[in-house]
Parts: C-alpha cells; structure tokens; sequence
C-alpha cells in the first residue's frame, strides 16, 4: 500500500506540478510495490495453510489485496503502451491515482465485511487502542521499520537506474545523429 501511497504522489506531481522526474518516480516505485504486494501474498498463504487449514480463502482482505497486486501488473502494463512521454504519463498518473481507490478499501475490509483476520492490533478506528505489547510490538516495529527502509532502498535503486538508462538512450541517439551525418558526409 506504501507503493500506492508514493505512486499516487508522483501522479498529483505529474498532472497538477507538471514536475519531469514524477513519472520517472512512479515508474521506479511500481515494480517494487508490486513485487511486495506478491510477497504479502505468498508469505500469508505460507501463514494461512497451518492457521486456517487452506492455502487461500476468499477473505475479503486477501481478495481486495489480490486485486492491489492485478492493478499493480495492470499499472505496469499500461506503462508499456506506446505514445509520446507526455501522453504516457499523464495516462499513468490517472491509472495510478484511480487504482488506489483499492487502498483504503483493502483497510476498511475487516471493518466493512465478515473477515478470517481480526481487526488492526494497531490504529484500530472501533477500539482506538493499540492491543500489541510487549516484545511483539518491537517485532512489529522491527519488522516495519526494516520493510519500508528496504523498499525505500529498492526504489532509490530503480530511480537512479532509470536516470542511467535515460543518459544511455540519449547517448545512443547523439552516436546514432553521429553516424548518420557521417554517412552524409561521404
């Protein structure tokens, strides 16, 4: 959801600022919530099967968050369709921004519908108290703390990437004008 979050960011950043790196953020940012998104997928079903019995159920937390990870791969297929990098991504921006309307819909979940999962431990709206204590609360912050450095880390990875292929492309164009108006010159 975190990748949402930044995706949705960048999008407001592209169509309202008109900022040029936003998209390239976005772009950098969606790989790596995607590949999170299918990780909380794969570790809860590695969870659920000696908990509940099954490898998958179709709970609403885990369908909505399923769907998070298709919009994901949807997001990224969009990204492939060809057009001037104006269109491209102003055409991105709006699907990121229309495909988090999921996020706060994989939240409320356990709130909205008959859920397997309890109710946050954390930020919980009914009880407004935090039911985790103890060594498991730094666990979970533990946890938390090294998950989002980690993606921060990833996308920081991605963004620098992005910035190299950019120089390369361009690079690769000037050689090519190069080549060509020596070809000319003969």
């Amino acid at each position: 959801m975190f990748g949402w979050a930044a995706m949705s960011v960048a999008a407001l950043g592209t169509l309202v600022w008109r900022h040029p790196l936003a998209d390239v953020a976005a772009k950098a940012t969606a790989p790596v919530g995607a590949a999170f998104t299918l990780m909380c997928l794969v570790t809860g079903s590695l969870w659920g099967r000696p908990t509940w019995g099954t490898w998958w159920t179709w709970d609403p937390l885990l369908t909505t968050t399923a769907l998070l990870f298709v919009l994901y791969l949807g997001y990224l297929a969009i990204r492939h369709v060809p057009g001037t990098e104006e269109v491209r991504g102003k055409r991105n921006a709006i699907a990121a921004l229309v495909a988090f309307v999921d996020v706060p819909v994989v939240y409320f979940s356990v709130y909205l519908w008959q859920s397997l999962h309890q109710t946050p431990s954390i930020l919980n709206i009914e009880t407004r108290k935090t039911t985790v204590h103890g060594s498991m609360a730094w666990t979970l912050l533990l946890g938390f703390c090294s998950f989002t450095l980690a993606f921060i880390w990833l996308v920081a990875q991605r963004y620098r990437l992005a910035g190299l292929e950019a120089r390369e492309e361009s690079f690769g164009l000037e050689i090519a004008l190069a080549e060509r108006r020596l070809e000319g010159g003969r």
